[in-house]
């Protein structure tokens, strides 16, 4: 047990020491970076997709989507109009780290962008305790799922910035209350920033779309 502890502290500091790296990188860029965290099919890629479609033309963006087995997901934002995305393909590993981030970031030509989006791996549980150098992290959660999500995966939704509750077009479909999950994460993290939104039909997103152009302008206005 002793070592196993060693070993793990080991692992996150190193991660820990490359997200800071990552972060100095990004802050002498003014490059807005957010970490997109969720349990799978609570539309991760979706919001991606629309975000792509309505902002695509005037802010420079880049995306790296993490997956265990495919490119499918960066497939599809390719396909939404994503100009720069970059598949990491985990193999088998339940999260990204900032090593896999940084050797993406290597890569790309911080000139040209304004913000980086990591789609991590649909889990609310390792991706809570690695740092990727993001300035924040966006859990996203479903009207399809239990509203006690923010309860049941603390550590994911104290790290998070933001919350978003997508497939708001399903509800009264389950026992899901909205109100309820607002409690729940609140509960959690007094700080969060919250949108209700439904990819499908488009409800919320404009708010969605406002907050990220005002963040984008507070990072480019932001000391290095």
């Amino acid at each position: 047990m002793t070592e196993k502890i060693r070993v793990e502290k080991k692992l996150l500091s190193e991660n820990n020491r490359r997200a800071g790296v990552i972060r100095r990188k990004l802050a002498e860029h003014k490059i807005l970076c957010l970490n997109f965290v969720s349990s799978p099919g609570s539309g991760k890629t979706s919001l991606l997709e629309k975000t792509l479609a309505s902002l695509g033309g005037r802010i420079s963006m880049a995306l790296i989507a993490g997956d265990v087995q495919t490119d499918n997901d960066a497939r599809r934002l390719s396909r939404a109009g994503g100009p720069i995305v970059h598949a990491v393909t985990t193999g088998g590993a339940c999260h990204l780290d900032a090593a896999m981030i940084g050797t993406v970031l290597d890569k790309l030509d911080p000139a040209t962008i304004d913000l980086l989006i990591i789609e991590n791996v649909g889990n609310l549980v390792c991706p809570a305790g690695f740092d990727l150098g993001e300035d924040m992290k966006v859990v996203l959660i479903s009207t399809a799922e239990g509203d006690d999500k923010p309860l049941k995966y603390p550590a994911m939704f104290r790290r998070a910035s933001v919350m978003v509750i997508n497939k708001i077009d399903l509800l009264g479909l389950s026992d899901f209350e909205t109100d309820r999950a607002r409690e729940n994460a609140l509960l959690i993290n007094r700080g969060l920033t919250i949108f209700d939104i439904s990819c499908r039909t488009g409800a919320g997103l404009e708010n969605w779309y406002a907050w990220l152009e005002e963040q984008i302008k507070l990072k480019k206005s932001s000391r290095p």
